[in-house]
């Protein structure tokens, strides 16, 4: 029988031509776009060494001490526990929506997304009611003769709460990557007499392995700059001990220098990976123009729909319940509930503006990282994950420290969304970067070939094809904006007040009453938000 790779279009770039060699010369506009970008990014470790230097013999005693060395191991052992947790739920729960002729999977697509609208320190606070000392679990099954629970705190509950929380980062990226991929490949391999498991081992996998890069390293820089969910889990990670040195210590030295020791780590990860997928690079499988015939589920249609509910009963269920118990006896206690539609209209407004900020600013790194592979290419994605890596509290301190000299900047809209942009860019260019990938180069070519600018083909050829996957960037942007905490109570406006920031100002004083209303709020816009980004993709693709 013939050797199943063989039978499949996968094109190594070692292999590239000539012709495609000179079409991956960046123009100049490309160019200097990339180093706008970087120098962007750079933004952030600049303000750390300085603020490093004015103490470094300190400075270099942290970075070098048995603690901080404990705390490193600590923290990559949870980054990739729950990274690989999360291609655990995500995958499968992307081809059962995609692929799969379950019912119902529409609906399903929607609400497997909204748990990242849920803020991760809300979740952990409804862990902690739900199975915590006290709980109610634990007062459900006392009268069975259970006294006591197993703890959830520490490295499971850190792990379970990050995991449930940040699988949609792979789920929204894997779903058009799944969708994206070429039906008659498949086809061929089962006309081979292959299985369905070994034609999506072989086949579907290989084509997904972009997609689920750029959704795992989404989900361990996301642990790694994580500070709520640790913190009440009570599990010492490095952005929870950056936090404690910045907020309980005058000398901010120490704490600027374990930032970079972030920084660095996080960006040895991202650097590995890139030079992995430049060494080892695989054209996707392209899209035939029609979408993947829907796999009969059968007798399997019941296993789906429990996977499906043991994951979303505790990541979406759990904390809506415990958000709607505490909004109600709020009600019941006479909480007003004021300024609400300012508060939307605040939120949506910085939202919205850093999702097209970031899908705007990070286009160019996505073309470079695609199209026009190299040192300079891959030293601006690199850069383009520095703050996505760090803590908010230490970008919004940075754009601060930036920003001081001009006047009208500080504390305005605009520094506000580019601290957005700068946390979480790579959401934006990882989408679109899987979904450029699928772009076959050939129609790019074939445009240029007939007289058509750069400028039209990117916006009559690439862009159009690439759409799903600036949508999904948008989206993630979206959603993650949305409840983001530190840079926007640093670098707000004043008088510009969001809903994750009234959730946490009420919650924080033990207000759960008067939380409990901007925190549903954003699970009910976030909802909305999804529903259209669904239908535009669907538009697009």
């Amino acid at each position: 029988m013939t050797s199943l790779p063989l039978l499949f279009p996968f094109r190594p770039l070692s292999r590239l031509n000539a012709r495609d060699v000179a079409a991956a010369r960046p123009n100049a506009l490309l160019i200097i776009s990339g180093l706008l970008v970087g120098l962007l990014c750079l933004v952030p470790p600049v303000y750390l060494v300085v603020r490093a230097a004015g103490s470094w013999g300190m400075a270099w005693d942290t970075i070098t001490s048995t603690a901080t060395l404990r705390v490193t191991v600590r923290t990559f052992a949870l980054a990739g526990t729950v990274t690989v947790a999360a291609i655990a739920i995500s995958l499968p729960l992307a081809w059962i929506v995609e692929r799969s002729d379950l019912p119902g999977r529409r609906a399903l697509g929607v609400l497997a997304a909204l748990p990242l609208a849920v803020p991760s320190y809300v979740g952990a606070m409804a862990f902690i009611a739900a199975f915590g000392p006290r709980g109610l679990v634990q007062g459900w099954l006392e009268p069975l003769g259970v006294e006591r629970l197993p703890s959830i705190y520490g490295f499971p509950g850190a792990a379970i709460v990050l995991t449930l929380f940040t699988y949609p980062y792979l789920f929204l990226v894997l779903r058009p990557a799944l969708a994206a991929a070429d039906p008659r490949v498949e086809e061929l391999s089962r006309t081979f007499g292959y299985s369905a498991w070994t034609t999506f081992r072989r086949v579907v996998l290989p084509s997904l392995r972009p997609a689920l890069a750029s959704g795992s390293l989404l989900v361990a820089l996301y642990v790694l700059s994580d500070f709520g969910a640790p913190s009440l889990m009570r599990f010492s990670s490095f952005t929870r001990v950056i936090y404690v040195r910045y907020t309980t210590t005058f000398d901010r030295s120490t704490a600027a220098a374990l930032a970079l020791v972030l920084v660095v780590l996080a960006l040895a990860v991202v650097s590995l990976e890139v030079w992995a997928r430049s060494r080892r690079r695989l054209d996707a499988v392209r899209s035939a123009g029609r979408p993947a015939s829907p796999v009969a589920l059968g007798k399997w249609r019941w296993p789906a729909y429990g996977f499906a509910a043991a994951v979303l009963i505790p990541a979406l269920v759990l904390p809506v319940g415990v958000l709607l118990y505490w909004f109600v006896k709020g009600v019941q206690q006479g909480v007003a509930f004021n300024d609400v539609l300012t508060l939307i209209s605040n939120s949506v407004t910085a939202a919205g503006l850093a999702a097209v900020a970031a899908v705007v600013v990070g286009l160019p790194v996505a073309i470079l990282s695609v199209r026009h592979r190299g040192w300079f290419s891959r030293g601006i994605e690199v850069a383009s994950y520095t703050g996505y890596a760090l803590p908010g509290l230490v970008v919004a301190l940075a754009l601060v420290f930036a920003a001081v000299r001009i006047s009208w900047l500080y504390q305005s809209l605009p520094l506000l969304v580019a601290a957005y942009v700068l946390l979480f860019l790579p959401q934006a260019t990882g989408a679109m970067r899987v979904s450029l990938g699928r772009v076959r180069p050939s129609m790019e070519e074939a445009a240029r070939g007939l007289g058509r600018r750069p400028w039209q083909v990117l916006t009559t050829i690439t862009l159009p094809l690439a759409g799903r996957g600036m949508l999904a960037g948008a989206a993630l942007v979206f959603l993650t904006t949305m409840k983001e905490l530190p840079a926007t109570l640093i670098l707000s406006p004043t008088g510009f007040h969001t809903l994750a920031a009234r959730t946490w100002g009420a919650s924080s004083e033990a207000r759960f009453g008067e939380a409990a209303g901007p925190a549903l709020l954003l699970v009910a816009i976030s909802a909305l938000a999804l529903v259209a980004f669904r239908l535009g993709s669907g538009r697009a693709s």
